[in-house]
Formats: C-alpha cells, structure tokens, sequence
C-alpha cells in the first residue's frame, strides 16, 4: 500500500522529511519500494523532488532530511507500483500549472474507471491511473479558475468533494490535493489486496501549536507564537494522538488551520 503524507502550517516553517518514520516503510525490502516524492508549496509555487527509487535507500531522500527547507504545505508520497511502470514520470506527487499557481496531487489506491474520465486541455505524463484522475480535476476547476481568478474555498471544496465521491466508486481514493492556496484531504478506504482489514482509515490527523520533533518529522518552530500545524498520515508516525478520518472524509485545511471550506 503507498503511504501519503502531508502538512500545513500557518507560517513558514523548516521542516525536515527525515524518511526515519516514512521511508522506513519505502526500503527496498519493502512493498513501498518503487519511488518516493515530496512537494514543498511556499507563496504560489511548489519545489517537486521525486525518484523512482527505494526512500529507504536514497541519498537525495538524506540530503531532503539534513536540509532547511521552509514551506506552509508539504506532500509526500512513497510509491508501490500497481498501475505504470516504475519510472521517473509515474511518481507521485504530480504538479501542473493553473490560474498562475502550481496545483500538486498524490493519491493511494487503485482506480482502473479514471482512464475514461474527461481531461480537458490537461494531459498525463505518464501511465498511472491516479495522474489521469488528477487531469480530470483539473479539467473541473479550469473554468473557474479562467474566469475570475481563484475561486472561493468553498466552491473548490465543492468541485474536491464532487470528484471525491465520484472517485470512491473507482476504488480507493485517498489523496492529497493542494493549489498553493489550501491543502484538500481525501480520506477513503485501505485497498483489499494491501490491508486485511480494507475497513481500516486510510488517513490520520495530528493537530500540534508548535511542533519540534514528529517522529520521522523534524519541524523548527516558527518565531511566531501563534503557529499552528496539522500532519495527516496513511498510518501514525509517532506515539501521539492521531485521530482517524472516516471514509469519505474531505478536511481542507488553510494557514494551519481546518476549515473545510466554510471560509469564502
């Protein structure tokens, strides 16, 4: 099963994807072991770092850990390969322009039926079923970013949770979406050929003020002593209370706090 994880914080905060937590589960021994990948957002543009490699085993996936890196929004992702080869243009997370900002997605689980989904003026790079499904999104908010700019929060939330669902009757959706603005959280089901009990969350929440140490996270606090920040997870990475989300569960979350597209 891929492993998703992501962060948003209310300022811009270093924070180091140590891979000691996360990346243990992308070793080359391991099922997760066909490439890893981080987006970090700051302003209006997000730095992709990706290989089709084992996490466990990857000397930029060090340097990514050792370096002071600031971002208000992080996605990462670690890759077992059920749909496209392992390859440099099937590792998530994937990152396309639109409205003037760069839009980034990752996603766990398997969804043969969005290969028939319509696509726009966007096309995949590569052979994955989850970067057809990220076009396809993109192609349902195009319109309303091209006509006056970014939409409200909550019609983006409404365009996410529309996709969502028509997602969970492909199979497992859980996903990471984030436009540079707000970080979109899509919580499904665990896939049955990965988990005994496909029943199981497929995302955690952990909510922390001021974080300093994470378990594979390494987070420097802000200076600010209002900094808030939320982690989501596929599985707890530290002996914190991580709070499960429920199938079919959408959290937005913008400038550390969730908000769910109640704000316009």
């Amino acid at each position: 099963m891929c492993e998703l994880l992501a962060i948003c914080a209310r300022r811009p905060t270093s924070f180091s994807l140590s891979f000691e937590e996360l990346a243990r589960h992308g070793d080359r021994n391991k099922p997760n072991h066909d490439g890893w990948g981080t987006a970090f957002v700051r302003e209006h543009d997000a730095l992709v770092i990706k290989e089709p490699c084992p996490a466990g085993n990857s000397a930029m996936a060090r340097f990514i850990a050792d370096a002071d890196i600031e971002s208000t929004i992080v996605i990462s992702h670690i890759r077992r390969a059920t749909c496209g080869r392992t390859v440099f243009e099937n590792t998530h997370p994937f990152s396309r322009e639109l409205g003037g900002r760069s839009h980034v997605f990752a996603h766990n689980g398997s969804l043969p039926g969005a290969r028939a989904m319509e696509l726009g003026s966007f096309r995949p790079l590569g052979e994955t079923d989850s970067e057809h499904a990220f076009c396809a999104l993109l192609a349902r908010l195009e319109p309303r970013w091209r006509r006056s700019g970014m939409p409200s929060l909550r019609e983006r939330s409404e365009v996410v949770a529309e996709f969502a669902e028509e997602l969970r009757a492909m199979g497992p959706a859980n996903f990471l979406y984030t436009d540079t603005d707000a970080l979109f959280v899509h919580s499904h089901r665990r896939s049955k050929e990965d988990d005994a009990e496909p029943d199981r969350p497929g995302l955690h929440i952990l909510h922390r003020d001021c974080p300093v140490q994470l378990g594979g996270i390494r987070g420097r606090p802000s200076s600010d002593d209002e900094q808030r920040v939320h982690l989501v997870a596929t599985v707890p990475l530290s002996d914190e209370a991580w709070q499960p989300m429920g199938i079919g569960e959408l959290a937005v979350f913008r400038g550390g706090k969730r908000v769910d597209g109640a704000e316009a």
